[in-house]
């Protein structure tokens, strides 16, 4: 029976040392804060990323660890991972929302990675170039050829644009304001997910129904930020027909119930809402 009792323990143990060799590799990856669960997947690793309680999750998607600490998301495997991280650190240590309009835009660009230039002056300025996507290297040359994105171009080619605009700091790859267009379809039909494959790292939305107020939704349609910024404003057909752009799916969510005076519900990677400027303007949140 000893024997028996011993043979068992070592079975154990040799599980255990197996899974903490896991954890430990995984570590290396993500921050402290973070929980993983990790599920067998062949070659492959999938992984849940949660944060702790009360803390910012960067990337609250499903993940595939490929080799060597290379993260690829589960379903939109274009998405430059590492820079969508960036940019949702940069969105929230920006505080107030509620400044002239072209220095909300300013900092879009910068938290979105992306130049302030003549090259980037469409960005966030029409009711069309709202998204902020954020796809890997082998991406950019990706075109619309076959026409998969209704109402684009085949001849879709950013790859030059998005080199040139981009701000290399933010990680690998790169990032554009790609269209809104097609957003509203379940699964959305837009540039990012269709053309690059990718999440959008924000969605810029307005609000009805006059328009003057903007929320910020990450991929899942989850409040990021809002903001009531000063004139001068995009025109307000522009407005109006952003927001018309995105009626009907999960990216308009957030601004209907804000237009309604409920709660919305906030990203894992918005953070506490206490301390912003969005947490202040008109509407509830609450944190899931």
């Amino acid at each position: 029976a000893t024997d028996h009792i011993s043979y068992v323990l070592q079975i154990v143990r040799g599980i255990c040392a197996s899974r903490m060799k896991r954890l430990v590799r995984c570590s290396r990856h993500y921050r402290a804060w973070n929980a993983q669960t990790w599920l067998g997947h062949g070659d492959h690793r999938l992984c849940f990323s949660s944060a702790a309680e009360g803390a910012p999750n960067d990337y609250p998607f499903p993940l595939f660890e490929v080799k060597d600490g290379v993260e690829v998301d589960l379903h939109y495997p274009g998405t430059a991972v590492q820079r969508l991280r960036t940019v949702m650190q940069r969105l929230r240590a920006i505080e107030n929302w509620n400044v002239p309009w072209p220095e909300v835009r300013r900092r879009l660009l910068f938290a979105g990675g992306l130049r302030d230039e003549p090259f980037t002056e469409h960005a966030f300025n029409d009711h069309n170039h709202c998204d902020l996507t954020t796809m890997a290297c082998d991406m950019m040359e990706h075109s619309n050829t076959d026409g998969a994105v209704t109402g684009i171009s085949r001849r879709n080619d950013l790859a030059a644009a998005i080199r040139r605009a981009s701000l290399p700091e933010l990680g690998a790859g790169g990032s554009w304001s790609t269209c809104t267009d097609g957003a509203h379809l379940i699964p959305p039909s837009d540039v990012a997910h269709v053309q690059f494959r990718s999440r959008v790292a924000f969605k810029l939305v307005w609000v009805p129904p006059h328009f003057d107020t903007f929320v910020l939704v990450d991929d899942e349609g989850r409040e990021l930020r809002r903001g009531r910024p000063a004139p001068q404003l995009p025109r307000g057909d522009l407005r109006r027909f952003n927001f018309e752009l995105v009626r009907g799916g999960k990216y308009a969510v957030a601004a209907e119930a804000i237009a309604s005076g409920k709660l919305t519900e906030l990203s894992p990677a918005a953070g506490t809402a206490s301390g912003s400027s969005s947490s202040s303007s008109s509407g509830a949140r609450r944190r899931t």
